[in-house]
């Protein structure tokens, strides 16, 4: 059997991992991303385009994007996204609004887009009932197509990630980013499929490369602290990563647009406390630019995730193969290395990145 089928092992790395070493689910969920990939754009695919018609039939004037969690920064990418190649405005709601104070809203002609991984969050189910009732389109983006949240939801894309057992969430983030591509380009009228073929074998690649992201996560394992800082596209990834280091490992993780790091935050930044940059290849990691030489001016221990030239100039780095990825797509291989830097630190921490202390699958609020 090769390392690549050994059940829990991440496609490329040696050893099958036994049914009782810690962070032995993350792993397995983390190896699985490029074939859900696959899935999504073999299988989904045509659903996704036919659900992106069907709304934009409707021609709604606004978006409103409702999520908690890791499915709140695929929210972001989707508010990225929208924005930038739809000029449709967009706004991330809430739900306490109609959920605690009972607000409801006028939403005639507004998109109202609600992620979640397990759909069951009784706040997100509540508050998307409300938002139809109020004239809203509704679309619940989801990996359990039989969730609360679908059954109140006009319209459902299910992103086919198959069950997630660990507690942090892997798969299941990029399986959004990629539907939720797929879902901004039908409401274009374009196969979005051609520009993302070739992500699932660069994730693959990116996965293989996991004794690169432990030894880099050595130097983490004593960190009391971190920042996680980039622009544009490449902002949901930092916000993503921060929440995956602080889930699985405790290390305080602050993420912040490079823009906002600027206007204050900056300033605590020394050469102890690691920072690490997510430099997307386009408008985004130029917008960046000025941050990352500040940064270096003030001798931050700066790691950077991206083009070959961004790394080089860093104190380290892990280089993405971007070449040719249209900047929008990168997200879904960026947030690859930081998953796997979360993990490895936490095992070098002496915790199981499975089972985060005091956290549920399914995060219940109100």
């Amino acid at each position: 059997m090769s390392s690549a089928e050994k059940p829990g092992t991440p496609s490329g790395q040696p050893g099958a991992l036994s049914a009782e070493q810690p962070g032995r689910i993350m792993a397995a969920e983390m190896a699985e991303q490029p074939a859900v990939l696959r899935r999504i754009l073999d299988e989904a695919a045509p659903r996704i385009f036919e659900t992106a018609q069907s709304i934009a039939a409707k021609s709604p004037r606004f978006v409103l994007l409702t999520a908690r969690g890791t499915s709140d920064h695929a929210a972001l990418y989707a508010k990225y996204l929208l924005e930038i190649q739809m000029g449709l405005p967009c706004g991330l709601t809430s739900m306490s609004t109609t959920t605690a104070y009972g607000a409801r809203p006028v939403l005639r002609d507004v998109l109202v887009i609600t992620v979640s991984q397990s759909g069951g969050s009784p706040d997100l189910v509540a508050s998307t009932r409300a938002a139809r009732e109020a004239g809203a389109i509704t679309l619940a983006v989801t990996n359990n197509p039989d969730s609360p949240l679908a059954a109140v939801s006009e319209h459902h894309i299910d992103v086919l990630a198959g069950p997630e057992k660990a507690l942090p969430a892997t798969k299941t983030y990029t399986a959004s980013l990629l539907a939720l591509y797929l879902l901004v380009q039908g409401l274009q009228s374009a196969d979005g499929t051609a520009a993302a073929r070739t992500i699932p074998d660069l994730a693959a690649g990116i996965l293989a490369r996991r004794e690169e992201v432990r030894h880099l996560a050595s130097r983490y394992r004593f960190a009391e602290r971190m920042v996680i800082t980039s622009r544009g596209y490449g902002y949901p990834t930092a916000k993503e990563a921060a929440l995956k280091l602080m889930e699985t490992s405790y290390v305080p993780a602050l993420s912040y647009s490079g823009a906002d790091l600027l206007h204050g935050p900056l300033a605590m930044v020394d050469n102890i406390s690691p920072v690490i940059a997510v430099v997307t290849s386009g408008c985004g990691g130029e917008a960046l630019q000025p941050v990352l030489d500040r940064l270096r001016g003030r001798g931050a221990d700066l790691f950077v995730v991206g083009p070959k030239s961004q790394v080089e100039a860093a104190s380290s780095g892990f280089v993405l193969p971007t070449d040719g990825v249209p900047e929008e797509l990168q997200p879904i291989l960026e947030i690859l290395p930081l998953q796997l830097l979360a993990y490895e630190i936490t095992l070098a921490r002496g915790q199981d990145p499975d089972a985060p202390r005091a956290l549920a699958k399914v995060t219940e609020t109100r």
